[in-house]
């Protein structure tokens, strides 16, 4: 249980990181020593350095979190910080508009990675989250990205089992080519009932200036008749964004201070 013995302290303390979650931001040492598959001493003594340097934090039940300065440190690092920053405004019109959940999602590896989020109360349920991921096939915005993915990560994704949230997830190999077929050509995403049945993902494309496909933003509503008549303010934001964000780099490649 202490792990290989060559293994380098980094490894460990990364295992240590990543043993928090979304469901367990808090854990004991020993739950942390378990997670992680260190000797409980070793867990023991590289939290109380992580803590020392702010990485973790001890809470006065003596059960660890992410600290403060970690969190500090991955955002003014993060590489889709100018992407939040340029779609930003236009989340906040989309999702006055909306009054429901508001997405900004991208692809990492085989998953969406949500990295904004803009919520209400009474919005309806949605299992998404802000540093959340799902299986590219079971959102909306998943199946944007992995319809723009490379064609090997397609078929990688295709030909392994795919696990169903809802028997209305498409997880039939043959329905979701021709899913991401239909993505393609329309330029949207309509998936009704995938993670909840009550619920419907509506999810459009965000390009680079380059037209490369960076980013998908979505919205999660009531899995009713009017789901699919978000797909023009869907659009409209996107395209908004798009232009902020060539804005963006159009100053940084002339050493203008960006706008504020």
């Amino acid at each position: 249980m202490a792990g290989s013995p060559g293994e380098s302290v980094l490894s460990r303390v990364v295992r240590i990181v990543e043993s928090f979650g979304s469901d367990t931001p808090a854990l004991r040492v020993s739950e942390i020593a378990r997670r992680a598959d260190l000797h409980i001493a070793t867990a023991s003594r590289l939290i109380e350095e992580l803590v020392g340097h702010g990485w973790l934090h001890r809470h006065a039940d003596r059960r660890i979190r992410i600290g403060v300065r970690l969190w500090e440190l991955a955002s003014r690092a993060s590489p889709t910080l100018d992407l939040r920053e340029a779609a930003m405004p236009f989340l906040e019109d989309l999702h006055t508009v909306v009054g429901h959940h508001v997405q900004l999602g991208v692809r990492e590896e085989r998953e969406a990675l949500f990295v904004e989020r803009l919520s209400a109360p009474g919005a309806i349920d949605s299992l998404t989250h802000v540093a959340g991921r799902l299986p590219l096939h079971a959102s909306s915005a998943g199946i944007v990205l992995l319809a723009h993915a490379p064609s090997w990560l397609q078929e990688r994704t295709l030909a392994e089992p795919l696990p169903a949230y809802t028997p209305l997830t498409v997880v039939d190999p043959g329905r979701l080519r021709a899913m991401l077929a239909e993505v393609r050509t329309s330029g949207s995403a309509l998936c009704r009932g995938f993670i909840d049945t009550r619920a419907a993902g509506v999810a459009v494309p965000l390009r680079a200036p380059d037209e490369t496909v960076v980013a998908a933003l979505s919205v999660i509503v009531p899995n009713d008749d009017n789901a699919r008549m978000h797909v023009p303010a869907l659009r409209a934001a996107a395209r908004g964004i798009s232009r902020a964000m060539g804005t963006h780099d159009r100053e940084e490649q002339r050493g203008l201070p960006l706008a504020e």
